[in-house]
């Protein structure tokens, strides 16, 4: 991983900006100039602003303070960043479709999961990278052999390893400096440090297998539980998430409250007249915060129009979301043909509306409450085809607004500036955070 990282990627960077052992750019055009450099690095500092938290360090500037730059921002940087920042700066797009390439090769090695045919992918694909490699850097001359160095010719076995290893995910440097860390706590002897340290992982090792076999991992944890954040709110029929304060004192507006009744009539096939009217019974509260408590990284997505920002915080509004979309609207006389559809906006507003008794006229049965987001969509352009299947896209402005279930939301996404009225949305999340949609089955369930 740091031979990718701190040596690879820095000595691209080195190339790009003629500070690479003495050496020039040769026969090629290469490097950039100091003007647009600087612009880049200016940009990745302040790109953190509106990059959430979770996704990583603040990432100064790498011009003026690349020391500081550890291999885990590099990282961010080459997969999230460089694919933005360095769009249209060389004088020959050859070297960005190449560093793209090299994106789209190690986002492929870090999947949770890689089938035989993406090994083989990578394999071919590496091969082909490293040979226009020594197309457009080295130039097949002896005086630029400096330009080859091993961290070069170690992409050829990344595949081999992950063919007899399996997903790199499972023992590149990262998770292996964290399981490293956590042995320190072992070593409780200082005449015999490794006895100590070798008695831990064994016990350890033997406690993970209790848990696992008799599925006891909350009461034999050695990790205290999350504490519950005074002031929020959860609901057993929303089990993966959990609403956080601040919540606003007041009742959501008139305007708010139609919006929360066209989601409602939409979720309960009901007229617009008998979802206001329902709506005049319940509790109907807004909040400005709300977690994903599905796995122990759960994102934190917060609303934009509750509670107040500091001045040095990461912005922690714009989402994924997914919606059904017919993909007939435009055709009344055609069949309702549905499309699980991926959109990306900022979070407006989080609603929960508590119906304290039955409404028949609603199916509703029993007390029940609903919570929704209001999300103010992207207007998304055409993706870059160069970029496609990164999950980079970019976007102009804002369009209409939807309001959907909470469990629509999928996770929290970054932004880079592009222009004055441009950005392009970074999203981490992959297919694991994807929904799946089925489609319905012979009853309409």
């Amino acid at each position: 991983m740091h031979l990718i990282w701190e040596n690879l990627v820095k000595n691209l960077v080195l190339l790009w900006t003629g500070g690479f052992k003495g050496l020039d750019e040769g026969t090629g055009e290469y490097e950039l100039t100091k003007t647009v450099w600087e612009a880049i690095a200016s940009q990745t500092s302040s790109a953190s602003d509106t990059i959430p938290s979770a996704y990583g360090s603040r990432i100064p500037n790498i011009a003026k303070d690349r020391p500081n730059v550890s291999a885990e921002m590099w990282s961010f940087w080459t997969l999230y960043l460089g694919p933005v920042l360095l769009r249209r700066r060389f004088r020959k797009r050859k070297y960005y479709t190449h560093f793209i390439e090299l994106v789209r090769l190690l986002n492929i090695c870090m999947q949770f999961e890689i089938s035989d045919a993406e090994i083989e992918q990578i394999r071919t694909g590496f091969i082909a990278w490293v040979e226009k490699y020594e197309e457009l850097y080295f130039q097949y001359d002896v005086a630029r052999l400096a330009t080859c160095p091993l961290t070069v010719h170690a992409l050829l076995h990344i595949a081999p390893s992950i063919k007899f290893t399996g997903p790199v995910w499972c023992y590149w440097a990262f998770p292996m400096e964290r399981y490293c860390g956590s042995l320190q706590p072992g070593i409780r002897s200082r005449r015999f440090p490794w006895a100590s340290m070798d008695r831990y992982v064994l016990e350890k090792a033997q406690l993970t297998q209790i848990m696992t076999i008799f599925n006891t991992f909350t009461e034999l944890s050695l990790v205290e539980a999350r504490a519950e954040i005074p002031g929020s709110f959860s609901d057993p029929l929303y089990p993966s998430c959990i609403l956080l304060p601040p919540k606003s004192p007041f009742t959501p507006g008139k305007n708010q409250l139609t919006t929360i009744a066209a989601a409602l009539s939409t979720r309960c096939e009901a007229s617009m007249p008998v979802v206001n009217a329902a709506l005049r019974g319940a509790l109907v509260e807004e909040w400005g915060k709300v977690r994903r408590v599905d796995s122990e990284e759960g994102d934190t997505m917060r609303s934009c129009s509750l509670g107040s920002v500091a001045e040095d915080s990461r912005d922690a509004t714009y989402v994924r979301y997914q919606m059904l979309v017919d993909e007939n609207a435009r055709y009344p006389r055609r069949p309702i043909k549905l499309k699980l559809t991926t959109f990306y906006g900022q979070l407006t507003h989080i609603y929960r509306v508590h119906f304290p008794s039955p409404v028949p006229d609603l199916a509703i049965d029993e007390p029940t409450t609903y919570i929704f987001a209001a999300v103010r969509a992207c207007n998304l352009k055409p993706d870059d085809t160069l970029l496609r299947g990164l999950d980079i896209h970019f976007y102009s402005g804002h369009g209409h607004f939807d309001v959907v279930d909470i469990t629509s939301l999928q996770a929290l996404v970054g932004r880079v500036p592009v222009q004055s009225s441009e950005w392009a949305v970074v999203d981490r999340s992959g297919v694991l955070a994807q929904a799946q949609w089925l489609g319905e089955d012979e009853n309409g369930d």
